[in-house]
């Protein structure tokens, strides 16, 4: 394998777009606007590139821990350009790059083994493994560099190529993490186009992709997976979540007030996995209510790289529309904000933190996903409805149980219709540790020896055995 020199990442024939900052609305620097014919040549240098990077597993992973280390050493480069385009305080995107390196140290110890099959017959029968080629991504704006990762360091590992695609609004850091790479890791094993529709679509679909995977929304994974299907390549879809937080009648609310609020307002409600809908005990809502009201209005709300802000804005003015809406809406419905409800005044993308109480059941803010700093909590009279109501949706992510009583959180939380159930904390993930979805939440399994095993094709050896 050759040494790796540094290098810059590919430009397009010179179209570029705007990049916004949303702590101001106001654009700060540009991408380039690749063009989808200019992705033959992308994904043909990552077949070329596939060949000598497949051969060595140790020399893979003795460069997955040169990118880790790289990663770290371009961490205050990255973690501002970040909150410049993303928004989240910058306390946060140092985790995000963190989490970055940590996955790529993860992968690397993972090596695929080979596996016998003993049937009873007179043959000597082995399963191996071969990685599928150059496969594709297409990551979205709330998390870039982490959902970046969490696709090419398992793929990586298993001895693919990647063409990554990057969100249009959250492409320099990507590139910015693509150039840290470029140190560790030989020419085209991984390269980042960024661009407008329809590069996305064209990638997902591109004959010489064999695997797509995409976090994303429902309606858009579904197009990347008709894409895909044109070539037949696999398809790994996350495809977002309407969280639930059941509360049981024996919860200490003070104690895991702070807790609850982060797990629904991190990332400014940003997450696939946040909590999105809180139930709580008829006779406990108005505490429960209150103590998240409470502290949704004592955050700090600012620009992400103000020491002070605790939430950043919203990320884009597209998606501000969208929660401000659902917001009006639910007022409409006869919910009542105790907390927030409305667009701050100031330049940028930013909404209060919102707490709504008396929300109807069928509003949009409780069967659908609102994506941002909006959480209604409603109120349950016995624990089968709690249940049925959690699991009335046709999103199944996550979702997680809140009491003093283990045993009895953790039996609710087997009646979770969700990839990933928690008691008394939400959204904490492992690198070690599957994470998949159920029924509109996904296809495919991401995260731990699942993901790494997902960028592999099984092979079969048989031979006589020996007299």
């Amino acid at each position: 394998m050759p040494t790796p020199q540094p290098r810059p990442v590919p430009e397009s024939r010179g179209a570029r777009f705007a990049v916004l900052d949303p702590a101001t609305g106001e654009a700060f620097d540009e991408a380039p606007d690749q063009q989808p014919d200019e992705l033959d040549s992308v994904v043909e240098r990552a077949r070329r590139a596939w060949h000598g990077w497949r051969a060595d597993p140790a020399a893979r992973a003795t460069a997955l821990r040169a990118a880790a280390d790289a990663v770290e050493a371009a961490a205050t480069d990255l973690a501002p350009l970040l909150t410049r385009e993303q928004g989240k305080p910058l306390t946060e995107s140092y985790a995000e790059v963190a989490r970055t390196a940590a996955r790529l140290r993860y992968f690397a110890e993972l090596v695929a083994q080979p596996q016998p099959i003993s049937d009873g017959r007179p043959v000597r029968s082995e399963v191996r493994w071969r990685p599928l080629g150059p496969v594709a991504a297409i990551v979205p704006w709330n998390f870039p560099l982490q959902l970046a990762s969490a696709k090419f360091a398992p793929a990586l590992a298993a001895g693919n190529t990647m063409v990554l695609k990057p969100s249009p609004f959250t492409p320099l850091a990507t590139r910015l993490l693509a150039s840290a790479l470029a140190t560790a890791l030989p020419e085209d094993v991984l390269t980042v186009v960024t661009g407008r529709e329809p590069l996305g679509a064209r990638l997902a679909s591109h004959p010489g992709i064999r695997h797509v995977t995409f976090t994303g929304s429902i309606a858009t994974g579904r197009a990347v997976a008709e894409g895909a299907a044109a070539s037949l390549a696999r398809v790994t879809l996350e495809l977002g979540g309407n969280d639930a937080a059941v509360l049981l009648e024996d919860v200490d609310v003070e104690q895991i007030a702070d807790r609850l609020f982060w797990a629904a307002f991190r990332n400014c409600g940003q997450v696939c996995m946040a909590v999105k809908r809180v139930y709580a005990p008829d006779r406990l809502c108005a505490e429960v209510v209150e103590a998240l009201a409470h502290r949704a209005k004592s955050v700090v709300v600012g620009a992400g790289l103000d020491p002070a802000s605790q939430l950043g804005p919203v990320n884009n003015a597209h998606q501000l529309a969208r929660i401000e809406r659902c917001a009006d809406q639910a007022l409409a419905d006869g919910a009542r904000a105790a907390a927030g409800g409305h667009r701050l005044d100031r330049p940028g993308y930013f909404f209060a933190p919102t707490v709504l109480a008396d929300t109807p059941p069928d509003s949009p803010v409780v069967t659908e996903e609102q994506f941002g700093p909006v959480l209604p909590v409603l109120p349950y009279r016995t624990l089968d409805d709690a249940v049925e109501a959690a699991n009335g949706t046709g999103f199944g992510l996550g979702g997680s149980v809140w009491g003093t009583d283990l045993d009895r959180a953790e039996a609710v939380a087997g009646r979770l219709e969700c990839g990933t159930a928690w008691i008394n904390h939400h959204a904490e993930l492992s690198l070690a540790q599957p994470f998949a979805g159920t029924k509109d939440s996904g296809v495919g399994v991401a995260g731990g020896p699942w993901g790494f095993y997902g960028n592999l094709q099984p092979f079969v050896v048989h031979r006589p055995q020996e007299a």
